[in-house]
């Protein structure tokens, strides 16, 4: 599945609730659903700056194509790193840098997140994509 192919079905699964409490909820349940990162994964080096919750981010390379998995001790933090994970894991260093997510302003989090948490939302896609510059150069290294 390609990326904006994920965006889309986040889209239409949000599109299906109207009230934010759903919503929230919806955030709440995928983050329940998320296999919970391994013990040896919580480092401050996989701690995550910019969030005002504790967020982990692991990512692996396979075959070319990164791998994320993530905790938070936020239950709708654990949901929004769970999107970001859905939408780009399995990808390409290239596809993840080139990725525009649409997603994250079309389901109306940003204007629905405190500006802590949006902020922290910017922190995990920045890290994200810093997981993919660092993968890309040691690719062409």
């Amino acid at each position: 599945m390609s990326i904006n192919e994920a965006q889309d079905e986040i889209i239409a699964e949000f599109s299906e609730l109207d009230d934010w409490m759903d919503r929230y909820q919806l955030l709440i349940d995928l983050g329940s659903e998320q296999e919970p990162l391994d013990e040896k994964y919580k480092t401050d080096q996989n701690l995550i700056d910019g969030c005002q919750s504790r967020v982990w981010l692991q990512a692996d390379e396979t075959d070319g194509k990164l791998t994320f998995r993530a905790e938070s001790d936020a239950l709708i933090v654990k949901g929004i790193i769970a999107l970001l994970i859905r939408v780009l894991s399995g990808h390409t260093p290239d596809e993840i840098l080139n990725a525009d997510l649409y997603f994250i302003d079309r389901i109306g989090l940003h204007e629905h997140l405190s500006p802590t948490r949006s902020n922290g939302l910017l922190a995990m896609v920045k890290q994200i994509r810093m997981y993919a510059l660092a993968f890309q150069a040691k690719e062409k290294a």
